[in-house]
């Protein structure tokens, strides 16, 4: 940090700003912004906001326009190296005439991996980067993941009553939590590549697991860029039919299945897939690493007990998002079938990231402890 100034932290912490513009838009791509600053003055800036378009220096260089040369680029993730739907980011900055790149971390992207600062370095432009790397790794969570592990980042949804009850013993359930808390759910839905729940779960809720645009109208996206995730269901059993609610809504679906279902006409929009098992159950790493393949990065979990337990007891959730109600319900339905533990020493630890009030409701925010 002592190779930057306060100038620098400032123009980066911007960069950062303009990079959430395009948190609901850009996947599989990484949330990404750009600044370019010259003589102490903002000259141009922009963010990547959708896949195939132009990547945040572009719109940045755009907007400079000739004041780019001789000046300094602030981006939060190392500018590309390769051409790809979009011609490499560092040779814009190049071909601009830019004297210096500050990038708050490099790209583990296989494709670029330090390439693009040592393009930028050949062309004899001054680079840097290590500045609010934190900050910019919080941005793409998902991305890194998937091109670090393999694996897309997942966050377990989960809803009750203030003693951690989800439905009544005879299963009614709506609503637990306020209207506040479920608008709060879309707009996460909305930020995911991918809904992720089980076939008892689509099964007893008729549940469509879409984002309801109308839930978003108070967004700052045009509803048209709004993009609706990946439906995914773990079905082992093949109990889905082509009559459910799911089914009703043209965007994809993934079933995970042990043998594929020839038995019905599903719609165009459908496919399954067969993923191997370990002990009777389907993989679950298996069924991530699939997600991961098709360049998902985020998953939201919203599972019933069971699938929420597996997952958690296989170490594959990354963080969990809460919503406890004022409310107490006594006897009722649990938020995970786990297997019983013998030993306070074997319970995982988490960390609280974040705790705020969503309407009436508590919104609890836990990840693993780093």
């Amino acid at each position: 940090m002592s190779q930057f100034t306060a100038q620098d932290l400032d123009y980066m912490s911007r960069a950062i700003t303009l990079a959430k513009r395009g948190k609901y838009t850009t996947t599989p791509n990484p949330n990404v912004g750009c600044v370019i600053v010259k003589d102490g003055e903002i000259v141009g800036e922009g963010a990547h906001l959708k896949a195939g378009e132009g990547h945040a220096e572009v719109h940045a260089l755009k907007q400079a326009g000739a004041k780019a040369a001789g000046a300094t680029a602030y981006v939060t993730l190392e500018p590309c190296s390769h051409y790809g739907r979009t011609p490499p980011c560092a040779k814009g900055l190049i071909d601009a005439g830019v004297s210096r790149v500050v990038a708050a971390m490099v790209d583990p992207n296989p494709q670029v991996a330090g390439r693009g600062l040592a393009m930028l370095e050949a062309a004899g432009i001054a680079t840097a980067f290590g500045l609010l790397e934190p900050q910019a790794r919080a941005l793409n969570t998902g991305f890194l993941k998937r091109m670090e592990y393999g694996l897309p980042f997942v966050t377990c949804k989960l809803a009750a009553s203030l003693d951690g009850k989800t439905a009544l013993n005879n299963g009614q359930s709506k609503w637990i939590t306020s209207a506040e808390a479920r608008l709060d759910v879309q707009r996460h839905r909305a930020q995911s590549c991918v809904v992720l729940t089980g076939a008892d779960t689509v099964m007893v809720d008729n549940a469509r697991l879409n984002v309801r645009e109308e839930s978003l109208q108070d967004i700052d996206y045009p509803q048209s860029e709004l993009r609706q995730p990946i439906r995914a269901i773990i079905d082992s059993q093949n109990r889905l039919t082509p009559d459910l609610a799911l089914f009703k809504i043209t965007s994809p679906v993934i079933i995970f299945r042990r043998t594929i279902d020839n038995s019905a006409q599903w719609p165009h929009f459908v496919e399954q897939i067969v993923v191997p098992e370990i002990n009777g159950k389907l993989d679950l790493k298996a069924v991530l690493n699939k997600l991961a393949e098709k360049h998902c990065n985020y998953v939201w979990l919203e599972a019933g007990a069971t699938l929420a337990g597996v997952m958690h007891e296989q170490g594959l959730i990354d963080e969990y998002i809460v919503y406890l109600a004022p409310k107490i319900i006594g006897a009722g339905k649990g938020l995970f079938n786990t297997t019983p533990l013998s030993a306070m020493s074997q319970i995982p630890e988490l960390v609280f990231g974040d705790v705020c009030q969503v309407g009436p409701d508590l919104k609890l925010i836990a990840t693993k402890e780093k």
